[in-house]
């Protein structure tokens, strides 16, 4: 059965991206004529540069400067030359080397679920972006269809398979509690990508229909707190794991 579904799965992988979901929101949150006419972008893990670079096919009226952070050198080369500036950053464990109130927006597309240490990512986020700045945030669903399914079998979730690279599973509501606390960050929007195990198609149109039960979820973010750092919300709760908090 795990076979058969992985089958059907490679037929809409690339949907998992959502990236016509994020070009979307870019268009309406930054419009043609709404100022400023240049934007600062910096996409977290962003790989071989798609997702920058989908944007900034799409951006009318404006230009952009692209920032990226990378630890692949082979994928950070790559992104160079396609007119992004690249840094090698932990982004788990370093601060980011950007100033305060840097970029208009910020993506984080399938990246989170590979990490531990999101407090300190997002507290870095909430530094590094604008005052009513946008992030764009993509995950596996493990709530999907085709997870659900899967679990009332009996079977591991695909998103968060023991032997896998993923070592966290979210789900809408649960990352709406996580993203708010506190009153920093506001999700204005949350779409889904992708339906396993329909074509594309189907799923476009059933992700947008369903979006709880679609293979990816998107969240736009807006920034809301002025100076208030993500981190301090570990300052009021006690977790049994030892968060990164910062250099000491």
């Amino acid at each position: 059965m795990r076979e058969y579904l992985r089958k059907l799965k490679e037929r809409t992988v690339c949907l998992n991206y959502g990236r016509d979901v994020i070009a979307g929101w870019v268009c309406e949150k930054f419009p043609e004529a709404d100022p400023p006419s240049h934007l600062s972008i910096l996409d977290l893990g962003c790989g071989r540069g798609y997702d920058l670079i989908n944007i900034r096919d799409r951006l009318i009226g404006k230009t952009a400067s692209l920032f990226g952070t990378e630890l692949n050198p082979e994928y950070a080369e790559e992104s160079r030359r396609l007119g992004i500036q690249v840094s090698i950053t932990d982004l788990e464990h370093s601060k980011y080397p950007y100033p305060d109130g840097t970029f208009d927006l910020i993506i984080a597309n399938q990246i989170i679920e590979h990490t531990k240490e999101i407090f300190w990512i997002f507290s870095e986020c909430s530094r590094i972006l604008k005052q009513n700045g946008y992030m764009i945030v993509g995950v596996p669903n493990l709530a999907s269809l085709h997870n659900r399914v899967l679990m009332l079998m009996g079977e591991q979730p695909s998103s968060i398979e023991l032997l896998g690279p993923h070592v966290r599973g979210i789900t809408k509501s649960g990352f709406r509690r996580f993203v708010e606390a506190d009153g920093i960050f506001r999700i204005e929007d949350v779409k889904g990508s992708n339906f396993y195990p329909f074509p594309p198609g189907v799923s476009k149109i059933l992700s947008r229909a369903f979006p709880g039960l679609s293979v990816s979820l998107l969240f736009l973010i807006r920034k809301i707190h002025p100076s208030k750092r993500f981190i301090e919300v570990l300052n009021t709760r006690f977790f049994e794991t030892n968060y990164y908090t910062g250099p000491k």
